[in-house]
């Protein structure tokens, strides 16, 4: 099992999750709501005036459950999506284990 992580500017959070809803290997996700502080952030060409003003930029954060095979077909439909070309980073990690409480 794997666990995709998804960083992106909030601007595009509503269309990542359309975009992760028509994926039959995505079973279901959780969105958190993050701060993006770098002093690169000026160089962010996506950055708002809001943004700029506030000194950070509102991003989203999803986490998606994976099975180890899914990953790179999951990975390969987002690249697609031009909506969410150079909008965020992404990283994948390994679940030691899981389960439900």
């Amino acid at each position: 099992m794997k666990n995709l992580t998804i960083i992106v500017h909030a601007g595009v959070q509503q269309a990542l999750a359309d975009s992760l809803r028509t994926l039959e290997q995505v079973e279901g996700f959780t969105f958190s709501h993050v701060e993006g502080h770098s002093h690169h952030s000026e160089e962010d060409p996506f950055l708002s005036a809001r943004d700029k003003v506030v000194g950070y930029v509102p991003r989203a954060r999803v986490d998606v459950l994976l099975a180890d095979g899914d990953v790179d077909a999951v990975l390969a439909s987002l690249v697609e999506q031009s909506h969410l070309s150079g909008q965020g980073v992404y990283w994948v990690t390994a679940v030691e284990a899981q389960g439900r409480l």
